[in-house]
């Protein structure tokens, strides 16, 4: 079966470091560099009409431009051989000049201001696809790749992109029209002439070819370069407390020079490599223009051609010769510019999350009962980390999840939200296979409190409000007093109308916890996941929000993982886990009485 545009993209193969160039070449030939030019024009094609004006305009330009050489050859030839000037014709040719050529330049401005409103509506839409797509990935794709790699495209790449279409699609297209216009105008006035082309020409395309190939892959493995580097950097910059405390400054500046060099040796191999292009193809142009001038001059003394027209071919011939060599330059950028879509574009063509099946029920009323049966799953495929895992919740009831760091517990959760699918087994909601269910309301069916608190750049009133848009001032008021939260909102210089800053930087840990246990109050929802929920809060504020998180809890199917076992003694049920199986389950009390595992967990914590 062929392979669609989107599968080929797929197959790029993630650019490790120290990848040498040759590598990187060899695995990108599986992907489609015309299929991305093709993708490229379908964004410019949205815009057809405007691109046809911009067609008109840049043909227009280029064709009053290409006047003016044959108007300055006429005007050397109105020199008459006895050295009288005819100063009316020469004025007459001048003025045309300048006609013509004050109108090509306003045309080219009208056509550069076009294109760079059209290139930021193409940028704009390729923005928008890449968040869509971003927003429709699964869970699995951020747990793989750094967040810098990722905004390095969404920036870096779609600048790059930006830069190449605004700039260097307007010189290809003027190249292209000048190119052929100064063939044609250079066949009228001397065909004998052209023929000292027929070595130029050939000799410049097998020089460009040569080297734009070697360089393709080098422009890649650049983009690949800096989407470390980025990622590197915004990982740092994230865990500065830590360096700071672990004194590993020194360190990290090392591995940053180790990510900075690595980035500068690859644009400077790329640039280098690239910036060849441009004098190899000129000296080529320079041979060929010193070739016309011996050759004129000889066809000038057998009187074959006037010295106007040698001047007009001259000038043609610079025409000609020039955007050849502009447009070396141009691929080299051009080159760089698909690297970067590429990247790009394998990220809009990412496996998305699994869509809901076409007989797919919405999931309302919940009761709340839930059954794993004989459920197995691995992040990777030959590694289980839960393994024939079987347990069953019902409705309103208590279930504790506890166990050693890694043994699966939060990898429970993960099913239960189907962030991840299952290898094996069933899971299931008020006895129905929970695939069969609508996924916007499966997770709508969950209210979540995390040990991670997220928390965004907005106001105390929007972060809280954030699960349920229907929530009024007052409704967000009451969720801050149970989770004892509102004194400390009142006590901020703009109350609940106070912006937090990114990731809620000027506030506490545990004052972001509170906040999220007061968002979730306002879900209303079935089913209740604590992950850690009071991890960030001290005991006495603990013991002080314990009556909300059991007004929380009221009549919601409620899976907690906790690590402090003192908070999680009134479960209706507690199953531990270990190695990922379910090796324990019962009561706080049945399983002290057990003196197993539990036992000694719970023993360890007073030690």
């Amino acid at each position: 079966m062929a392979k669609t545009g989107a599968d080929m993209f797929r197959m790029g193969p993630k650019i490790a470091k120290g990848t040498s160039a040759e590598e990187i070449y060899k695995n990108s030939r599986s992907i489609n560099k015309k299929g991305t030019i093709l993708r490229l024009s379908k964004y410019l094609m949205r815009y057809k009409y405007l691109m046809a004006a911009a067609l008109f305009l840049s043909i227009a330009g280029n064709v009053f431009a290409l006047i003016g050489p044959k108007l300055s050859g006429q005007a050397i030839d109105a020199i008459t051989g006895t050295g009288q000037v005819d100063f009316k014709k020469v004025t007459h040719y001048c003025i045309l000049m300048a006609i013509f050529y004050i109108a090509s330049s306003v045309m080219s401005y009208i056509l550069s201001v076009l294109m760079i409103h059209i290139t930021q509506k193409c940028v704009y839409q390729m923005r928008k696809d890449v968040y869509d797509s971003l927003m429709k990935l699964p869970v699995s794709y951020f747990d793989k790749h750094q967040t810098g790699e990722i905004l390095s495209r969404i920036s870096y790449d779609i600048d790059t992109v930006n830069t190449s279409l605004s700039t260097d699609l307007v010189q290809i297209l003027t190249s292209v029209i000048t190119v052929v216009g100064s063939f044609f105008m250079m066949l009228s006035i001397s065909p004998m002439l052209i023929l000292i082309f027929v070595v130029t020409i050939p000799l410049s395309f097998l020089i460009t070819k040569f080297i734009t190939g070697k360089t393709r892959p080098l422009f890649r493995e650049r983009s690949a370069a800096l989407g470390r580097l980025n990622g590197f950097v915004e990982e740092m910059i994230g865990g500065h407390k830590t360096i700071k405390a672990y004194h590993r400054e020194e360190n990290t500046i090392n591995k940053f020079k180790e990510n900075n060099d690595d980035a500068v040796k690859c644009y400077y191999e790329a640039e280098y490599f690239g910036s060849m292009t441009g004098p190899c193809v000129n000296f080529v142009n320079n041979l060929s223009l010193a070739c016309i001038s011996v050759f004129g001059a000889v066809l000038y003394i057998g009187a074959k051609i006037s010295i106007g027209d040698i001047s007009s071919f001259v000038l043609y011939s610079r025409k000609f010769s020039g955007p050849i060599n502009e447009a070396a330059n141009v691929l080299n950028e051009f080159q760089s510019a698909i690297a970067a879509a590429e990247r790009v574009f394998r990220l809009i063509d990412e496996p998305k999350e699994p869509v809901d099946k076409p007989d797919a029920v919405s999931l309302s009323n919940v009761e709340g009962k839930v059954d794993f049966d004989n459920v197995s799953f691995g992040y990777v495929r030959d590694k289980m980390i839960l393994k024939d895992i079987s347990l069953s919740a019902k409705p309103g009831q208590v279930i504790a999840i506890v166990g050693e760091t890694g043994a699966g517990k939060t990898t429970i959760i993960n099913l239960l939200m189907r962030f991840y699918d299952i290898a094996s087994g069933k899971i299931s909601i008020d006895d129905k296979n929970y695939r069969d269910y609508k996924m916007s309301d499966l997770r709508k069916s969950f209210a979540m409190v995390l040990q991670d608190t997220w928390l965004f750049n907005g106001t105390v009133y929007e972060n809280i409000a954030y699960g349920n848009e229907h929530a009024t001032r007052q409704q967000v008021i009451e969720a801050a007093k149970a989770a004892k939260i509102h004194r400390y909102i009142e006590s901020l210089p703009d109350g609940y109308d106070t912006v937090l800053t990114e990731n809620a930087t000027n506030i506490s840990k545990g004052q972001k916890q509170l906040l999220t246990i007061a968002r979730a109050m306002l879900l209303d929802s079935s089913m209740l996941i604590l992950d850690e929920a009071t991890s960030n809060v001290d005991i006495v504020t603990e013991a002080d929000i314990s009556g909300a998180m059991v007004k929380l809890m009221k009549n919601k199917t409620c899976f907690v993982i906790a690590h402090r076992l003192s908070t999680i003694q009134n479960a209706d049920r507690i199953l531990v886990v270990k190695d990922g199986n379910i090796v324990e389950q019962g009561t706080h009390q049945e399983l002290l009485d057990k003196k197993q595992f539990y036992y000694s967990m719970y023993n360890a914590q007073f030690s």
